[in-house]
């Protein structure tokens, strides 16, 4: 018989933080790889990342139905049902929670009605099930789990925990609590999108620059140093010797290369991107840019701790008892 976890087998969320912090530069190319991929996946979907997001938004009432009620249900489980039922769907809640414009939502709704990936019946809607499978957490759940055996790395090396967990013990333990981890998920994944959205208008926007940013973060000059966030962000944000041009944004993203170019345009003019004589697009974020920048940074990475916190601490407990 297990024994009973104790609370001293936690990782204070506090603790968490200030170690993403510290080895940020450790952490950072995974990081950016499950935001980076989550967002070209999500596009390539529907073609438009706010009518992915508004389907698993749909999804996510389940997710919440099961942590109200105290229950955990496991990956196969969760995804054996044939369709995800809404009692009602309310325009104005999912623009509020998502940061949408209620007409756009409104017109999302009618377009993902005319592909059959919702439907309504009376007040009550309906995700059709190659929608709910268009959105199975499969590759996503990949990407977390890479991430979380990264941080468990970073414990080891600190003597903070002992145990080195392996990517495939990190995604089984999340399938079997799958609807916790990924309630928990939703909820990281919906405040970061939403902080974005608000600052840069739209999500492909977002994508774009990330994926640029995420190229810089690749760089072998990146990755042996151990920076920490400030000093990751300033050194980052500058990285002028490395670039995309529209053509691979565009083959990677999926995004047509005429609006990944307006895009570059608009990024340029408000400081996030610059482009070079050889045409290669690269972070040079300055002035307000910067600033608002790094206090978005700031408030993402206290949401990755919360996230973090909640979900490894869970593995944490399942593993070690």
């Amino acid at each position: 018989m297990k024994n009973y976890p104790s609370k001293s087998s936690q990782i204070n969320e506090e603790k968490i933080f200030r170690i993403i912090k510290k080895d940020f530069s450790k952490l950072a190319p995974f990081y950016y790889n499950l935001i980076s991929n989550w967002l070209i996946r999500a596009y390539n979907n529907f073609r438009d990342v706010d009518k992915f997001i508004i389907i698993i938004y749909l999804i996510n009432k389940d997710l919440i139905f099961f942590r109200r009620n105290g229950l955990i249900i496991d990956y196969d489980t969760f995804y054996k049902e044939k369709t995800v039922e809404i009692e009602k769907i309310n325009i104005s809640d999912i623009s509020k929670d998502l940061s949408i414009p209620k007409e756009s939502v409104r017109r999302k709704i009618i377009e993902l009605e005319k592909i059959g990936a919702i439907r309504k019946n009376g007040k009550k809607i309906f995700v059709d099930r190659s929608a709910f499978k268009t959105a199975q957490a499969k590759d996503t759940l990949k990407d977390v789990s890479i991430l979380l055996n990264e941080f468990n790395q970073l414990l080891i090396k600190q003597k903070i925990n002992i145990k080195n967990l392996q990517i495939s013990e990190i995604s089984d333990s999340i399938k079997k609590n799958f609807s916790f981890c990924w309630y928990q998920f939703y909820k990281f994944l919906f405040v970061f999108t939403n902080r974005w959205r608000r600052e840069l208008n739209d999500l492909e926007t977002f994508c774009i620059g990330f994926l640029v940013m995420l190229n810089a973060a690749h760089t072998k000059s990146f990755r042996v140093k151990d920076l920490n966030l400030k000093n990751y962000q300033k050194n980052v944000m500058s990285a002028d010797d490395v670039g995309l041009n529209a053509m691979s944004i565009s083959d990677i993203t999926g995004i047509p290369r005429p609006t990944v170019v307006r895009k570059v345009k608009f990024l340029i003019k408000n400081n996030y991107l610059n482009i070079n004589q050889k045409k290669l697009i690269f972070i040079d974020i300055r002035g307000k840019a910067f600033k608002r920048s790094t206090d978005l940074q700031d408030q993402n990475i206290l949401s990755l701790s919360n996230f973090i916190h909640r979900v490894f601490n869970q593995i944490k407990i399942i593993n070690t008892n």
